[in-house]
């Protein structure tokens, strides 16, 4: 499309969009859910390679990242022609799976701290809105994932203002009503989706029930819930935890439902990576004892862990977690495999979430072991 065409016609259609706010509840309901989406986060420094792409088992494709940069969308630092091409080869895979929507994941932990500026102003919104527009529309996307770590917080030592919480919906909003825009001419929905923060703290300084009005669907972050450190050992992904203030993915899931989001629109994140303590206390073989901090590890790397022979695997039936420990040199390491994210999946099917996200494709072994386990858990019975 051209652009001028385009720019034109945006401030002449614009769309809005209405949806009721749910009530607060400390419970989970059920509703009637479409299929469930599989969500696979793809890191573009780490190349495409499309044979180990399985296309028939995924439903979108979030490509990561796009950068901000003095308040515009742009490629990543030095890779626009590695952008462009990494994500002409994803959207060739529609010649396998043609209803694949694929994403540019605009932000990430490291490339969020243009954010807070770049949305401060009316003018400043619509020159954001306008550079992710043209993204899309120059790399022929289906839709656009915000992740930004955090509005209203710092992240990785960001700028942040209390103003974010109303500019953060007003972002949205003036994507979305671009987006149906553009969707006008083109009769096609486009996607807007955001990565979410799996604590309460995130929520509490953002007002998702206004936001989530302008999204597709939401996907939380649930991992990272402990990172290795000079602290006590423990899950980093788990379903439960005792008590409704601990981290685990359903409090997330639960939270986000407090703050008013729909529960079909949330998606409940899954790690493809796992991290380690070193000179943990034996008790308990390591779990919840104090120790140092380690490596972390893609699951391919756990899986050589394991055939070692010097690492044992534990199951934590109460959170419903594995983790490893290796009692010769006092390692522990917690992370994700088939049957915790098989329990995630029925979870998700119990309660008719929007489906499962997971960071990041790479690092699963080379057989697809936890992409098969999310496309097994939901296709079977």
């Amino acid at each position: 499309m051209n652009k001028t065409l385009f720019t034109a016609l945006i401030g002449l259609v614009w769309i809005g969009i209405s949806c009721q706010p749910k009530n607060k509840s400390q419970t989970l309901e059920s509703s009637e859910s479409a299929s469930y989406k599989v969500i696979g986060y793809i890191a573009g420094w780490k190349g495409v390679d499309l044979e180990k792409i399985h296309a028939d088992k995924l439903t979108h494709i979030n490509y990561a990242f796009a950068n901000v940069v003095d308040g515009v969308v742009i490629e990543g630092e030095g890779r626009a022609e590695q952008d462009k091409e990494n994500l002409s080869k994803l959207r060739s895979l529609k010649s396998i799976n043609p209803d694949l929507k694929i994403l540019i994941s605009i932000g990430g932990w490291t490339w969020s701290g243009g954010f807070s500026d770049a949305v401060l102003t009316d003018e400043s919104r619509k020159r954001f809105t306008d550079s992710a527009i043209d993204y899309l529309i120059r790399h022929d996307l289906d839709g656009l994932d915000f992740d930004w770590e955090y509005p209203g917080l710092p992240g990785d030592d960001n700028i942040f203002r209390s103003e974010d919480k109303e500019n953060f919906v007003f972002m949205l909003k003036s994507v979305r009503e671009a987006l149906d825009s553009l969707g006008t001419l083109n009769n096609t929905h486009y996607l807007s989706t955001i990565a979410s923060a799996g604590f309460n703290e995130y929520l509490d300084v953002n007002d998702m029930a206004e936001a989530q009005k302008y999204l597709d669907f939401i996907n939380i972050m649930t991992y990272d819930f402990i990172v290795q450190g000079n602290k006590p050992t423990g899950h980093h992904t788990n379903l439960y935890a005792e008590g409704r203030e601990a981290r685990s993915a359903e409090n997330a899931v639960l939270d986000h439902v407090d703050a008013g989001i729909p529960i079909g629109k949330l998606v409940m994140g899954m790690a493809f990576y796992g991290r380690s303590w070193v000179e943990v206390n034996p008790e308990n073989n390591g779990l919840y004892q104090m120790g140092k901090a380690g490596k972390g590890f893609p699951f391919s790397a756990i899986e050589g862990l394991i055939a070692s022979g010097d690492y044992v695997r534990y199951w934590d039936d109460a959170s419903k977690a594995p983790y490893l420990w290796n009692a010769s040199e006092k390692i522990f390491v917690t992370y994700e495999d088939p049957e915790s994210i098989f329990n995630k999946i029925q979870f998700i099917k119990k309660h008719n979430m929007g489906g499962a996200m997971f960071w990041e494709y790479n690092e699963d072994s080379d057989e697809r072991t936890l992409l098969n386990a999310i496309d097994k858990g939901f296709n079977n019975p």
